[in-house]
């Protein structure tokens, strides 16, 4: 088998396709959540923290005091920038809450399998037969 064709098989295979679609989607709905996560949740929530700005919450190493995270990086300063990871943690909770309500909705709308009920099939002749032979040597008619 060629390399083209060996390529073609594998693209072809609904996984792949699966995976490809589902990574299009993916970054389309994490574009969503981004912005619904900026643009709304996050001034709300800085209403209800007083207006604190997360990314300029650091402490730096040398000792020194910067007004921004900014400058303290100009200045070649180590700083642990904790707001950043208060700001990732927000994030992820928001973006977590954000998935599960899409997923339990999803599964909402998925329609319940039918069950199928297999009805059963009349007996053959032979197989009638059979049950009289059964039955007439159970009552102990010859």
């Amino acid at each position: 088998m060629g390399f083209v064709s060996e390529f073609k098989e594998f693209i072809s295979k609904g996984n792949v396709l699966d995976l490809a679609i589902g990574v299009i989607i993916g970054a389309s709905f994490g574009k969503i959540v981004t912005s619904l996560t900026d643009d709304i949740l996050m001034p709300i929530l800085s209403v209800f923290t007083g207006g604190v700005d997360f990314q300029n919450m650091f402490v730096t190493l040398d000792g020194k005091s910067y007004a921004t995270l900014e400058e303290a990086k100009k200045a070649g300063s180590a700083a642990i920038a904790y707001g950043n990871f208060i700001n990732a943690i927000i994030y992820f909770l928001i973006i977590a809450f954000v998935i599960f309500w899409v997923v339990k909705l999803a599964n909402r709308m998925k329609k319940a399998p039918v069950e199928v009920v297999a009805v059963p099939a009349p007996p053959t002749t032979e197989q009638q037969l059979l049950m009289d032979i059964r039955d007439s040597l159970r009552a102990g008619r010859p």
